[in-house]
């Protein structure tokens, strides 16, 4: 069944995050398309807002949704990101990157002074590890991580495009698609995947939330760590 109307829901509660004058960071992914939209409703009734987005393919909804845009070098830093997860724990913990956006999301995210994270009840986990993690990894160093990614005790993919090849991210890298099972220390994992050279950044959010919206049915739950 479609999680559509919870994740709509999830998107429009988030616009109370939002105020005049604000630069806001624009996530990735299926959620954070009913938040453009929505926002984009926003600025023709009126709302001044500046948005950055987190991938092309946002650039382009944004523009579609008539949202004025900027870079994060001619602004500095962000009010409020609003983004989407594949997964968050107790400890709002979030596993990103199904959409291939992780590294520019990341980025966005760390120089938010607020991220709101828009979820549908699917997305609530006991312990990370239900979705695969992604990893961003140069594609020089695509089989050399493979290996020591696999030696962790995952089972490691090569995310490929519609056509077979190898996808691409909006920077250029590859991704790894690493089934590790449970994750039940993810902070810990995030360190050792962050210390091997050729992974450019690993899809493992922590401690970047500052509340997690979920929906379950009609109602909007608000999580804070």
């Amino acid at each position: 069944m479609s999680n559509d109307p919870e994740k709509q829901a999830t998107a429009r509660a988030s616009l109370k995050f939002i105020e005049n004058g604000q630069v806001v960071g624009l996530g990735s992914g299926s959620t954070a398309t009913f938040f453009i939209q929505f926002l984009g409703e926003q600025v023709k009734a009126g709302l001044h807002i500046r948005g950055v987005p987190t991938s092309v393919r946002t650039q382009r909804l944004a523009e579609e949704c008539g949202i004025p845009l900027v870079t994060l070098d001619q602004v500095g830093s962000i009010d409020v990101a609003v983004d989407g997860a594949d997964e968050f724990d107790p400890k709002l913990c979030l596993t990103k990157g199904g959409g291939g956006a992780l590294l520019r999301e990341k980025i966005i995210a760390s120089a938010a002074k607020k991220f709101v994270v828009v979820t549908d009840s699917s997305k609530q986990v006991p312990v990370l590890g239900k979705f695969p993690l992604p990893v961003e990894v140069i594609a020089f160093a695509e089989t050399l991580l493979t290996r020591r990614i696999s030696a962790l005790g995952a089972k490691v993919t090569l995310r490929k495009a519609a056509d077979g090849a190898a996808y691409k991210t909006d920077e250029g890298h590859h991704i790894l698609d690493c089934n590790f099972g449970q994750i039940p220390d993810p902070p810990a994992l995030a360190r050792t995947l962050s210390d091997m050279p050729g992974v450019v950044e690993h899809g493992l959010f922590i401690n970047m939330a500052t509340v997690v919206l979920l929906a379950k049915g009609n109602q909007v739950i608000e999580l804070r760590r």
